[in-house]
């Protein structure tokens, strides 16, 4: 993977692969996908994607079924809102903190805003007193 590497997910937000740069621009082009997550420069009259989402559902049943598929985009494509306040996502957050031995796991990370990610900190939610408005799990499509 590199840093022109673009994440692109199903219309149900489900991760489907990476695609170069110039793939997602193109991509745009034909309007067969919208931006979901940009950086801050842009590539010509577009942002410069870091995440993509397909206008229309695509059935990958030919692809690779990749259980291990647990990345911070896909967290942030799972939850959609921040898991202790329901505000924009825009970091994952480890409900056990690497620190304390918790990994990057479905079970273990959700999204969240940066402001209750900074104030969870290095507790675990009930340390700092934040219930999760969600219960992090392997989505369906990962299930073996």
């Amino acid at each position: 993977m590199t840093a022109g590497d673009v994440l692109v997910l199903n219309a149900s937000y489900e991760p489907l692969q990476r695609v170069s740069l110039r793939h997602a621009i193109k991509m745009l082009v034909r309007e067969v996908a919208v931006i979901e997550e940009a950086a801050d420069d842009s590539f010509g009259p577009f942002p410069r994607p870091r995440v993509l989402r397909l206008v229309r559902y695509v059935v990958a049943r030919w692809m690779h079924r990749r259980s291990h598929l647990c990345t911070k985009s896909a967290i942030k494509a799972r939850d959609r809102s921040c898991a202790y306040c329901g505000g924009l996502a825009e970091t994952v957050d480890h409900v056990i903190p690497r620190s304390r031995g918790g990994a990057l796991t479905w079970e273990n990370a959700v999204a969240a805003c940066l402001r209750c990610n900074h104030k969870k900190g290095n507790r675990t939610p009930a340390e700092a007193g934040m219930p999760l408005l969600i219960t992090p799990s392997r989505p369906a499509s990962f299930v073996a």
